[in-house]
């Protein structure tokens, strides 16, 4: 059994390489920008809107307003990368039940990429909205001798963040291969199900996290 999708080859050459986790990805990315063009190619501004419309202004409205609870003045943008991050991972997790599809969030190496795009927009969302020096003024808080720490900390909730989501990903798979064995009928079935719904908890908890992570980056500077 296999850790990691990473660790089956598709195609190599020379030192390039095409591994589960790079294929899979792109199938997804394939899938969620076709997905995108269709749903939306046809939206309207009038009156009267298809029902696809009006679910996906509904699942965008909820989205946007639990983002504004926990960052009342987002900055323009962030409800599309959070969504990303959200529809990228929930796509991963809930695809996992497709025989022989391996979950690129099942990867190191794909969770820890998603997670240093969040830190890298921890600062560009947070000097675009309380500017360069504020920003840098949050490591100095409360004194000049936690600089180092709170660098440390942000470092280590980068890492928290890959892991929590790898470790999680790469259980439930573990976890459904073992019962498949002791068990090929029933329980199977049952940890499919429940991986559905852990798959979209997963997706949330990072998407959530995520909106905090940015949300103080934008807050701690400002004054009190």
């Amino acid at each position: 059994m296999q850790l990691s999708p990473d660790d089956y080859i598709w195609w190599r050459f020379g030192l390039f390489e095409v591994n589960s986790t790079i294929l899979y990805t792109w199938i997804v990315m394939a899938l969620l920008s076709a997905g995108s063009w269709l749903v939306t190619r046809r939206l309207r501004t009038g009156v009267h809107i298809s029902r696809i419309q009006h679910v996906l202004e509904v699942v965008v409205h909820g989205m946007d307003q639990q983002l504004r609870e926990i960052s009342p003045h987002q900055p323009k943008g962030l409800l599309p990368f959070l969504g990303t991050l959200f529809l990228f991972i929930a796509v991963c997790n809930l695809a996992a039940v497709i025989p022989g599809f391996e979950p690129p969030t099942g990867s190191l190496s794909t969770t820890a990429g998603l997670s240093i795009c969040v830190f890298a927009a921890v600062p560009i969302y947070g000097i675009g909205k309380i500017g360069f020096v504020q920003y840098l003024q949050n490591y100095l808080r409360p004194t000049p001798f936690m600089l180092p720490f709170n660098i440390m900390g942000e470092l280590s909730r980068t890492l928290a963040l890959s892991v929590r989501l790898f470790g999680n990903v790469m259980s439930s798979s573990m976890i459904g291969a073992i019962l498949l064995i002791i068990a090929p009928l029933i329980f199977p079935i049952l940890m499919q199900l429940l991986g559905l719904l852990t798959g979209l908890v997963q997706a949330y908890i990072f998407a959530i996290l995520a909106a905090v992570y940015i949300s103080a980056g934008m807050e701690a500077g400002e004054p009190v």
